[in-house]
């Protein structure tokens, strides 16, 4: 048995590796666990009652929820009648969803539970397209998503099978808006043939089986999570589901998973925890663990650093860092990280500790890997995305842009030729927006985004991306935006890493008050000067940051400064901080 839609995915997994435990959440302090077979089951009695609410081919259906299992239901429920489904952040603005249901020309909305029930409601007054809204959980006025499958039972699944065989491997499965980091939301159009052929390419480079279970918590409305899941459940993974973000940690503990997919920002937020501990530790202990620390920082991953370091190494694994694979687990095999660029030092430690992370690059537009580090070592190179992924074709353009062409790439955007004409050509390759170059012949590096990069008034082009994630290295620096566009010089705006600096406070006998005081406090702005001078030496004269403004609040997807992958949103940051900006530039 094969599969060529997504939806293939159930029956293929049942018939090969049946689950007990193919999706599971935490309920009440519990873990909730579904096996394939009733997996299955929901799904077909979802189909059967979007098709009696006389939901057609191509109707579109709103999905507003953190990742559960109730998402996946309503997902693959959705995808056997041919609707497509319109997978929407939580944390957006009722105006993003207004403008989504509007311009997708959504018919129904399901959403997890009162708070987004509510913000769909607002957003959905005067909508005369949405017939229902349904809810994950029980709320007070509003009809829950089980009300939809009460009345089907098993005798009206073969009423599915003429919806099923009228799906092709080139419809459209779900429409994924993205505004990226500026602009009004575009809506991307995927088919079954753009994510199953990523699944397939993926597969074969997990070390993973069907004995293993992966940990979820990135959002299943984003390309890069839901895709991996996909191959989760071809592969026959379990899939165990966080309870939230904060959690993650404790969640950790009890799945003990055997992979996860991340971005940089919480791989960072990881390390540094991990850290922020090992400071807390006195005498032999303390010592112990910043030799591990500071030999792992030295790691060459094509390189052989000798029979002593090896040595000391392997002394280094068994001592400290088998404590740092047990924070996660202690069966991770694999992480997998993409949604922006990973600081080499970090991917050194991990190799180093035996925690391999595959970073990788892509696009909601690409479905979404385009290239991707391996689990081997000859196939991982620190500082690149890795080999381009099997089936996909890169080249790079003269001005160093990376295009890239192959059964990958969206069939368009939503309603928009004219934006779909400017991002493919007639060639078929897709623009990708970001720079890169081909080293060692096979892996691809990303040097910056096509349009970060922006020119001072002296004529220098300044590429701002791969010198914050250099900047962020700094234990002292949490976020930092490099600003200076048609200036004379590049500045920034810094968020100091509070905690570390509350800890540096304590032993230089500075007394710590709120973040808002302590910005401003002159041994502060000149500490953080130090790491700012250190920094800049990595640079050309015309790159280093001459001045910088410090910043009490971090930059959050809910204050609509970052993206729900965390990239910085450049246009809203400079637009909140434009007097702070414009006095960094006042003679």
């Amino acid at each position: 048995m094969d599969f060529t839609r997504v939806f293939d995915i159930l029956p293929y997994q049942l018939s090969k590796f049946p689950k007990n435990d193919a999706l599971a959440s935490k309920v009440n302090s519990q873990w909730v666990t579904y096996s394939t077979e009733e997996y299955f089951k929901v799904v077909n009695q979802v189909s059967m009652g979007l098709i009696k609410l006389g939901i057609k081919k191509d109707d579109k259906i709103a999905l507003i929820s953190p990742n559960r299992p109730e998402w996946n239901f309503i997902e693959m429920g959705i995808q056997q009648v041919g609707a497509i489904s319109v997978p929407i952040y939580p944390s957006q603005t009722i105006e993003d969803y207004k403008f989504i249901f509007s311009d997708s020309e959504t018919k129904l909305v399901f959403v997890a539970d009162k708070e987004l029930y509510h913000k769909a409601l607002t957003a959905a007054e005067g909508n005369n397209n949405i017939l229902k809204i349904y809810t994950f959980n029980a709320v007070e006025g509003a009809s829950l998503w089980k009300e939809l499958i009460d009345e089907v039972n098993q005798n009206d699944f073969a009423a599915l099978e003429p919806f099923k065989a009228a799906i092709t491997p080139d419809d459209i499965l779900t429409i994924i808006y993205t505004s990226g980091t500026t602009g009004t939301p575009k809506g991307v159009m995927l088919t079954h043939n753009n994510l199953v052929s990523q699944c397939k390419a993926a597969a074969p480079l997990m070390p993973v089986d069907h004995s293993c279970r992966a940990f979820s918590f990135l959002p299943l409305c984003h390309v890069y999570e839901r895709m991996l899941s996909y191959v989760y459940q071809s592969n026959g993974l379990s899939i165990y589901y966080a309870e939230n973000m904060d959690t993650i940690s404790d969640n950790l503990k009890e799945v003990k998973p055997h992979m996860f997919v991340t971005v940089p920002r919480l791989l960072e937020k990881v390390y540094d925890k991990i850290i922020a501990k090992g400071q807390e530790l006195t005498g032999i202990k303390r010592k112990l663990f910043f030799w591990a620390h500071d030999l792992g920082m030295k790691y060459e991953l094509d390189k052989d650093l000798g029979f002593v370091y090896n040595l000391q190494l392997k002394l280094a694994n068994k001592l400290i860092f088998s404590k740092w694979r047990e924070a996660l687990g202690g069966n991770i095999k694999v992480i997998v990280s993409g949604g922006a660029a990973l600081q080499p030092r970090l991917a050194k430690i991990f190799s180093a500790a035996q925690i391999i992370v595959m970073e990788g690059y892509g696009l909601t537009e690409t479905s979404p890997v385009i290239a991707v580090n391996h689990f081997e070592e000859e196939n991982r190179r620190i500082g690149t995305v890795g080999p381009i992924f099997p089936g996909v074709e890169v080249k790079i353009a003269e001005d160093g842009e990376i295009l890239s062409r192959g059964p990958h790439i969206m069939k368009g955007y939503f309603k928009r030729p004219d934006l779909t004409a400017e991002a493919i050509d007639a060639e078929g390759w897709f623009h990708t927006g970001d720079i890169g170059e081909i080293v060692e012949g096979k892996f691809l590096k990303i040097t910056d985004r096509k349009k970060e990069i922006f020119k001072t008034s002296g004529g220098k082009y300044i590429a701002p991306g791969n010198m914050e994630n250099k900047f962020k290295e700094s234990k002292f620096i949490e976020q930092i935006m490099i600003v200076g566009e048609f200036k004379k010089f590049p500045a920034a705006l810094i968020i100091p890493a509070f905690n570390f600096l509350k800890d540096w406070c304590g032993i230089k006998g500075i007394p710590y008050s709120t973040n808002e005081e302590m910005i401003k406090n002159s041994q502060v702005i000149a500490r953080i000067q130090q790491e700012v001078d250190i920094l800049n030496e990595n640079y050309a004269q015309f790159e280093k940051i001459k001045k910088f403004e410090l910043l009490a609040k971090e930059w959050t997807i809910d204050n609509g400064e970052l993206t729900p992958t965390l990239k910085l949103k450049r246009k809203i940051i400079k637009a909140k901080n434009e007097q702070l900006i414009e006095k960094m530039y006042e003679e």
